[in-house]
């Protein structure tokens, strides 16, 4: 494989795994395993599907027509704060419904991550650009391991991959993309264990 078919190979993968696309596709396989309700079932794939999918990539593209992210890889780590922080609102608002309607305990938990590993990334992203690709990816296949247990493996290759492309493209280091894998797996399980086991009592 040449040089130049790789890279529109890990364009392609970084493209469509995009942290919005784990999103929707383990709060998807969520509402139909964990609930049985109608009702359920239609919170906990649309809430996602708008606060953690449409919601923010529509301010991504608002921000890039604006020129306030200059590239579609957000290359620059001082211009993803504020993306950042508004995707929490969105997350937070999420929440609420979740709660609200008291969709599967599993559910929340992972939501509630979505919070705390963004605010990790702020944090970190003031200093260093840790990989949210890879970020996203890992937090999806922590939460698949913790839920469904060695079933969850089958996103560990899916998330190699997204690392692989964003080392590829040179949007990256090894280090970046690594930082990002291990610290939302052991963020995201060690958190979901946590909530699920306190409010299971």
């Amino acid at each position: 494989m040449n040089s130049e078919t790789s890279n529109k190979i890990a364009r392609l993968i970084s493209t469509i795994f995009i942290p919005p696309t784990f999103t929707i596709l383990i709060f998807s396989y969520f509402a139909l395993t964990l609930e049985s309700e109608l009702l359920k079932i239609l919170v906990t794939f649309m809430v996602p599907f708008i606060f953690g999918l449409v919601a923010p990539i529509l301010l991504f593209l608002i921000l890039r027509k604006k020129g306030k992210i200059v590239d579609m890889d957000a290359s620059i780590k001082e211009e993803r704060t504020i993306p950042f922080f508004i995707a929490i609102v969105f997350y937070s608002v999420g929440l609420y419904f979740l709660i609200l309607f008291k969709v599967n305990i599993i559910s929340i938990a992972f939501w509630f991550c979505y919070i705390s590993n963004t605010l990790i990334t702020i944090m970190i992203n003031k200093y260093w650009k840790i990989s949210a690709h890879a970020m996203g990816a890992a937090g999806s296949f922590a939460a698949s391991v913790s839920t469904f247990g060695l079933l969850g493996l089958t996103l560990l290759p899916v998330t190699i991959l997204v690392g692989w492309s964003r080392i590829k493209l040179k949007c990256h280091t090894f280090l970046q993309v690594a930082s990002g894998i291990l610290v939302a797996f052991i963020s995201t399980y060690i958190q979901m264990q946590l909530i699920i086991n306190y409010f299971s009592k």
